[in-house]
């Protein structure tokens, strides 16, 4: 854990910056500006929300017809998975509230979540932290007040068509609902590592930025309450850490603005909150489902945003992308599948629980029953086992009898799971959906959002009931899928199943990391998730987990997925690993007298001299 001390050492000696990754990528870092930390929180979190799925939409709707679209419903934008769950203190063996979760992105190497203590005489907090950005936006506790958030599954960014033309003087204009409008356009350099720079166009219309095409057609702007009310939130990030109480966090929380969270907050008066953070716009219901029109007055902005719930939480509150949780429908359209909100309420309401302990919330993050389970247990019960293969009907009984947990060392799960993706790798390849493999124009970053295998495993539930309106055979399907993954060598859950570290540069960095076999997948509570039928290895998983216990801070406990340090020669870069991989925390240590200086650290100006007092929680 790194302790960062609010005061300035001026004598300190500088000790140049190891750039992990990025002196072997043959670049170096550009100048770190005021505005630096807003460029790295916007760039986390640009794609983070749901206009991507928007460009899908409208491909299947070109491709397949408008109808086709709702039968790629996964009741989730791809790739959510964050959990977090609170307990008030008469559940509780300790008479105070409980917070517990698990964010989920990018595995990135380094991690993107930082553990670190922010600590001075005007407060002293702990929790996680994005490298390059103050605060402690998402998760913290002061030692009064505690916090944490998922991700709400808003649906607040617009694509908008837009019809552009370039004048006899060479500027842009754009059409909007009044006519033709003036839009800002430039030129940025763009450097390429080891090739010549390339001199990109920007064109900005009132709408927002041009993400894709331009004059000569296919342009498409965005819009997000961050860039129309030119903020971020970042002015709710010391009143965070100078929260004493639930009141203190939700009210500073009301300058937040995206992306738009569903935050538990607990205090150690009792208090415990449930609320929505963040800006969604009210605009036509259209907009929500495609891109629209930028010269439609009724797809516009009116300029109002929807009023987000806030509840007091008497005994338990769960919150994981579901749309009970994310505020539905004024809020989004497509939220997570309730499967890990229904499980983690399940496990904290179980008849014979013992009140809660910071081991029982612990436990929780470990759990591995496959919510989707049922889903395919029913489509197997449909097939008569008489036609199928030997082989293949053995499979289908041994799934069928299986317990439903993805654990890593589990046969069984392994057996499913070989299933699975070739079911999904055959009904990506169905002659009904063969136009989606087509040229859809867009750019290749939005690829993972619009790859049809990808599609398939996400909406599987949903194309495993509708697909006969497309001329799919469920069971036919899965039929056949038994037939060839019968013929697949045997192997564990966890031999599929492995720890995939992204590292953005080319660089060695991943390869320090050890080969490391998880439990878990897309559909359970800890959601390491894999993309069935295209890769079983796990990208996006817990990036931190937690516990918060307001009983007593020093009783909390944390842990990341590698290391507290980017730097690969500090003892402390992957350190953490086993014990994430086998869903251990460590505990937070707050009395200064118990840490030990980091030898990389001891001359970072940053550090003060001498710690501050530790306050009473």
């Amino acid at each position: 854990m790194r302790q960062l001390r609010g005061r300035h050492q001026p004598g300190a000696r500088r000790r140049p910056a190891r750039r992990a990754g990025v002196e072997e990528s043959g670049t170096a870092p550009a100048r770190w500006n005021p505005w630096t930390p807003l460029g790295v929180f916007l760039v986390q979190h640009i794609l983070f929300s749901t206009f991507p799925n928007k460009l899908f939409r409208a491909h299947v709707a070109r491709t397949l017809g408008p109808d086709a679209v709702a039968l790629f419903s996964i009741e989730a934008p791809v790739f959510s998975g964050s959990n977090v769950w609170a307990a008030h203190g008469s559940a509780t063996a300790g008479g105070a509230p409980l917070i517990a979760g698990d964010p989920h992105r990018l595995l990135e190497l380094p991690g993107v979540y930082q553990q670190v203590r922010l600590a001075c005489p005007e407060f002293d907090a702990v929790g996680f932290a994005f490298p390059g950005v103050p605060g402690l936006p998402h998760f913290g506790h002061t030692g009064h007040t505690a916090w944490a958030i998922t991700n709400a599954m808003a649906d607040y960014q617009d694509l908008f068509e837009e019809e552009l033309c370039r004048g006899a003087d060479g500027g842009i204009r754009a059409l909007g609902p009044l006519g033709w409008e003036p839009a800002v356009a430039g030129v940025e350099t763009i450097m390429v590592r080891g090739g010549a720079s390339e001199d990109v166009e920007v064109i900005e219309t009132v709408r927002g930025p041009v993400i894709a095409g331009g004059p000569d057609g296919g342009a498409l702007s965005l819009r997000i309450p961050a860039r129309v009310e030119g903020r971020l939130g970042f002015d709710a990030l010391l009143p965070l850490l100078r929260s004493r109480r639930v009141a203190d966090v939700e009210t500073a929380l009301q300058r937040w603005v995206e992306p738009v969270n569903s935050v538990l907050a607990a205090d150690t008066e009792g208090i415990v909150r449930h609320f929505l953070a963040g800006l969604v716009p009210r605009r036509n219901h259209d907009n929500r489902r495609v891109p629209v029109p930028a010269a439609s007055a009724e797809h516009s902005w009116d300029g109002g945003y929807v009023d987000l719930t806030s509840t007091r939480v008497k005994r338990f509150a769960v919150s994981a992308n579901d749309r009970e949780a994310g505020g539905g429908d004024p809020v989004g359209m497509e939220f997570a599948p309730a499967h890990r909100a229904r499980r983690i309420r399940e496990l904290l309401e179980a008849p014979d629980a013992a009140p809660l302990t910071v081991d029982a919330m612990q436990a929780i993050h470990s759990d591995t029953l496959l919510g989707s389970l049922p889903a395919f247990r029913a489509l197997l019960e449909t097939l008569d086992a008489g036609p199928l293969p030997p082989a293949a009907a053995r499979l289908r009984s041994r799934i069928l009898a299986w317990d439903g947990h993805m654990a890593a060392d589990s046969a069984d799960a392994g057996a499913f799971a070989a299933w699975r993706a070739a079911l999904v790798s055959r009904i990506a390849r169905h002659p009904a959906l063969e136009p989606l493999a087509g040229k859809h124009g867009y750019s290749p970053l939005f690829g993972p959002w619009l790859s049809v295998a990808s599609r398939v495993g996400f909406a599987l539930e949903t194309l495993l009931l509708r697909g006969p309106e497309l001329g799919i055979d469920p069971a036919a399907e899965a039929a056949a899928a038994l037939a060839e993954a019968a013929a697949v060598p045997e192997e564990s859950w966890g031999g599929r199943h492995t720890l995939l570290a992204v590292h953005e540069l080319p660089s060695r960095l991943a390869a320090r990391v050890p080969t490391t076999t998880l439990s878990g997948d897309t559909g359970c509570v800890l959601s390491t998730e894999s993309l069935p039928g295209v890769e079983d290895r796990s990208f996006r998983g817990p990036v931190a987990r937690y516990v918060w216990d307001l009983a007593d801070r020093a009783d909390s406990r944390w842990v990341v997925p590698f290391g507290a340090a980017g730097n690969p020669a500090s003892p402390h870069f992957s350190d953490q690993l086993p014990l994430w991989a086998a869903g251990g925390l460590v505990p937070v240590i707050t009395d200064w007298n118990l840490l030990a200086k980091d030898p990389l650290l001891i001359n970072n100006p940053l550090l003060a001299t001498e710690p501050p007092t530790e306050r009473t929680p």
